[in-house]
């Protein structure tokens, strides 16, 4: 059975980008997250270390065992999903962190995608729905729904590899359709059979 990685090991995956789960370490962290099959070196210069899926597995159950200290989630990156009870401040700043997080996420689609492609969504955005649309959402300057301001709302839905897409006027829905299809998403229009609401139904392309 696999040892469970040492501290010093557990705070480098912890501090990996939690898009593309490039890692910063010591060649000899590195190296030993490589040979516990937690991280691989890539092929291309400048020669980086990632995460693979169990090393993303570590990381993300971090959150969850930290959950309960109070700001255990501080300073960690999280595209808007659109009405967040406190959302991150807008400006400089964020804009860079969106900036970022979508060059960091399209750098993932050219290491993941079998056949490189970065205009097809891959694996991590499969297994992270909502985040996915969402920064691409945020990242192409759609602005989501925060208290009294209007904007999109992202969210999860009974079928498998889709997600709901919420906007406050039909202008703007077809916007939203527009930037998702760009970015590899195939988005439909549909209506609420009870509200008669309007939204998107999003799901990743796969060709």
């Amino acid at each position: 059975m696999t040892r469970p990685p040492t501290a010093a090991q557990r705070r480098v995956i912890e501090a990996a980008d939690p898009v593309t789960g490039r890692l910063r370490g010591t060649q000899a962290q590195l190296a030993a997250l490589v040979k516990r099959g937690l991280a691989f070196r890539h092929p291309r210069p400048p020669h980086e270390h990632f995460l693979t899926p169990a090393g993303h597995r570590i990381r993300e159950a971090v959150p969850e065992a930290a959950a309960e200290e109070p700001g255990a989630d501080a300073g960690v990156f999280a595209a808007r999903v659109g009405g967040e009870e406190e959302p991150p401040a807008d400006g400089a700043a964020r804009l860079r962190e969106v900036h970022s997080a979508w060059q960091g996420l399209l750098e993932l689609r050219r290491m993941t995608n079998p056949d490189g492609a970065p205009d097809r969504p891959c694996g991590w955005e499969r297994g992270h729905l909502v985040r996915a649309a969402a920064l691409a959402l945020e990242a192409a300057g759609h602005r989501p729904a925060a208290g009294d301001e209007d904007g999109y709302r992202v969210r999860a839905t009974p079928q498998p590899e889709a997600v709901a897409v919420y906007a406050p006027d039909a202008e703007g829905l077809a916007a939203c359709a527009a930037t998702l299809e760009r970015a590899g998403w195939q988005a439909g229009e549909y209506t609420e059979p009870r509200t008669r609401v309007r939204y998107l139904l999003a799901s990743p392309r796969r060709t």
